[in-house]
């Protein structure tokens, strides 16, 4: 059973930046594409952004132009890179597969507020 912890989250200001990371307890090489997804109060757990194996990248359109993907798969680890973070990036972040096929992690909050 792979475990997902999720960290770097935090209160930060519109137009800051954040960097999470997702730690998998074993390799994730095996897993074609992981990805960050994020669930705000009162609405549906979301997929932001997703990476393959070979470093393809997808993002919601939301968060185009503004978040970054990258996988370290020999440190077991996904970032995401969050620049210009606006109000209603507030969430909970969490990483999983994509599609999902893990037990989610415990996320990490990211609120954006003045």
């Amino acid at each position: 059973q792979v475990l997902l912890v999720e960290s770097g989250g935090g209160l930060v200001q519109p137009g800051g930046s954040l960097r999470l990371s997702c730690a998998a307890t074993r390799s994730i090489f095996t897993f074609n594409a992981m990805g960050w997804y994020r669930q705000a109060p009162g609405k549906e757990r979301e997929l932001v952004a997703r990476i393959a194996t070979n470093g393809s990248t997808n993002y919601a359109d939301s968060v185009k132009g503004r978040f970054t993907i990258s996988r370290d798969n020999a440190k077991n680890t996904v970032y995401l890179q969050m620049n210009r973070l606006r109000p209603e990036d507030t969430a909970v972040y969490y990483c999983n597969t994509w599609p999902q096929r893990l037990y989610w992690g415990q996320g990490t909050q990211v609120t954006v507020s003045s």
